[in-house]
């Protein structure tokens, strides 16, 4: 079992950054890829981005490149998101998930979920 659990979400203009971390406990995360998701009030779970773990390769939504960066820290078990350049779109609760299948932006293909921490980006 792996638990995950986000921090790092708050209130920022737009135009601000942020940085979001999910830690892991329970299970190390450097056997899992990891992604970012988000999910607005009444919207599905979209996906934001992904990282593997063993090369760390990266993918983005395209709605984020450029702006976004996906990290991990395998010795501290846990993964960063660097928002730049926020955007009131962008805000929504966001979640870290792992599983087993690498690059995937299907939410049915992560096995573990985080609780979420809320981004809120005013205009």
């Amino acid at each position: 079992q792996v638990q995950l659990v986000e921090s790092g979400g708050g209130l920022v203009q737009a135009g601000g950054s942020l940085r979001l971390s999910c830690a892991a406990s329970g299970r190390t995360l450097s056997s899992y890829h990891v992604a970012w998701f988000r999910q607005a009030p009444g919207t599905e779970r979209a996906f934001v981005a992904s990282i593997t773990w063993s090369t760390s390769r990266t993918y983005y939504a395209d709605s984020v490149k450029g702006r976004f960066t996906i990290s991990r820290d395998n010795a501290k078990n846990t993964v960063y998101l660097q928002m730049n350049s926020l955007k009131p779109e962008g805000a929504a609760v966001y979640l870290c998930a792992a599983g087993a299948v690498p690059a995937s932006a299907d939410t049915s293909h992560y096995t573990y979920w985080g609780q979420g921490t809320q981004v809120t980006v005013s205009s």
